[in-house]
């Protein structure tokens, strides 16, 4: 019986290239988390500003990848990381302004405008009477209800909106933004392996290509 042995095509690949194309992708990955996290901080109490741009270089970052695995797959995976680096540079300058300069107060909730519906705004009244800000909430099950007591963060720029202190997490938030970084730049350099892998076998990357 004959053995067929097929034989590979084998391309050149500058090692020392791809490990520089590598690092600058890791930095593309560090750079996308500053410049939105700091885009966020320029456009304070717009959050739609940081979410698009913050999407755009997320998606940017995962075609990059793609061309570094020369496959899909982990490009793909750098999703969930992006999904840390997304909520995490949004929420982090509004949550750290209000952590830095917002004013704590004991309130009480007198009214709630949702009457049945999803979207509530609750009156508040504190010690020199009723806020000019509502503490609002979208969703069917607030955590409060009309007669609660609780302690709001307001900001005194009236740039960042009031909300309870328990969902003040800056720390939080900021461990969130950390921890996609930390995770797409696991997933670069092992990108940055396997890419250079892949090209020098001569392979070629197609969605069923999962290897």
């Amino acid at each position: 019986m004959k053995k067929t042995h097929m034989k590979k095509t084998q391309t050149t690949v500058d090692r020392g290239a791809y490990v520089l194309f590598t690092l600058a992708v890791v930095g593309l990955g560090w750079f996308i988390a500053a410049a939105n996290t700091g885009i966020a901080y320029l456009a304070l109490g717009v959050d739609v500003i940081p979410i698009v741009t913050g999407f755009i270089g997320c998606l940017v970052f995962v075609i990059v990848l793609r061309f570094l695995h020369h496959a899909w797959w982990l490009a793909v995976l750098s999703l969930l990381p992006a999904v840390f680096v997304l909520v995490g540079s949004v929420e982090y300058a509004p949550e750290a302004a209000l952590d830095s300069r917002g004013v704590h107060e004991n309130v009480r909730i007198t009214a709630d405008s949702a009457d049945g519906g999803s979207d509530h705004r609750f009156t508040l009244v504190g010690r020199s009477g009723e806020l000019k800000e509502t503490l609002n909430y979208g969703g069917d099950y607030p955590p409060w209800k009309v007669g609660d007591r609780i302690e709001v963060v307001s900001d005194p720029k009236n740039v960042v909106p009031l909300e309870a202190a328990s969902d003040v997490d800056s720390d939080g938030q900021l461990g969130a933004l950390v921890m996609g970084v930390a995770g797409w730049t696991a997933i670069t350099l092992l990108a940055g392996r396997r890419g250079f892998v892949r090209r020098r076998a001569g392979r070629h990357p197609a969605f069923e290509d999962i290897d």
